[in-house]
């Protein structure tokens, strides 16, 4: 039997409906259609997580990585609180923070989901400061609260579904009560073909939720959300990646500047000073190793 277009495309969305869940992102109200639950993800990327850490270096600058751990902390306590005060209280269940400097010369950082972070050493020469490095790890973890890798995982998903496309989907269309274990082998599937968390590249539109949730995360936890207009100017400087913004996942410099200061009203709402932070992380940054 022959299978036009029009019908492979509807059994597609009839398969992918059948299983999943609706997510709805804190602060943008954006919702998302996610194929895989969280227990799927978490111990997916729990188990890259300690592969990773396994064939890095930590940092043995113990200045920095405390420096690094104390703000990662208290944007997880911010972040966490007002998930618990604002109807997300059953998501911070998925979190187990770690936040971990290494050895990498790289200005880069990156977070996997359930909250473990990591912080490369060639970060914090750009970031100066201890709000600049808030400004960072907000955007990390508002990654891993939008749950944009469970997003990337589920396109990923949806292509595998159309790439198997033939004789057998009607007969996975009428086996959909157990479509989770089908979506446990794709899963699989994924992960041996190489989905990489620490290696993720996010769409676009996700960077551009992450800066502005990020922005917001580092507000509720006390540190002046303007300071990422200065930030992004410094990493923008020190790039070496001079490619269109048409070729890259992530927004341009310049668009990305842009967007902050569309959203920095809405982050200063959220904005608190508080007496703790403090900004002398521009010593322990360049200190020696």
């Amino acid at each position: 039997m022959k299978i036009t277009g029009t019908l492979l495309i509807a059994a597609i969305a009839l398969l992918c409906a059948s299983c999943g869940t609706t997510n709805t992102v804190p602060i943008t109200g954006r919702k998302t259609h996610l194929l895989v639950d969280d227990a799927q993800i978490l111990s997916l990327s729990s188990q890259q997580y300690q592969e990773y850490m396994q064939s890095t270096k930590l940092s043995t600058n113990q200045n920095n990585t405390a420096l690094v751990r104390r703000v990662g902390q208290n944007l997880a306590t911010a972040v966490e609180n007002f998930l618990t005060n604002n109807g997300y209280a059953s998501e911070v269940q998925n979190f187990q923070w770690e936040f971990n400097l290494v050895v990498n010369n790289q200005a880069n950082a990156f977070c996997m989901p359930g909250g473990k972070i990591v912080v490369y050493e060639g970060m914090l020469p750009v970031t100066q400061d201890e709000t600049s490095l808030a400004i960072v790890l907000g955007h990390e973890i508002a990654h891993a609260v939008a749950k944009h890798s469970a997003e990337q995982m589920s396109k990923q998903m949806r292509q595998e579904y159309a790439a198997q496309i033939g004789g057998n989907l009607l007969a996975q269309i009428a086996q959909a009560k157990g479509v989770s274990k089908n979506s446990v082998a794709l899963v699989d599937a994924i992960a041996q073909q190489g989905f990489n968390f620490a290696n993720l590249k996010y769409s676009r539109d996700n960077e551009t939720e992450a800066d502005r949730l990020g922005l917001i995360f580092a507000a509720m936890a006390g540190y002046d959300p303007q300071l990422a207009i200065p930030f992004w100017q410094r990493m923008a400087q020190s790039s070496t990646n001079q490619k269109s913004e048409l070729f890259s996942d992530h927004p341009s410099d310049e668009t990305r500047i842009a967007n902050l200061r569309k959203v920095m009203p809405e982050a200063l709402k959220y904005y608190k000073p508080s007496t703790a932070q403090t900004s002398t992380t521009k010593k322990t940054a360049t200190s020696k190793k």
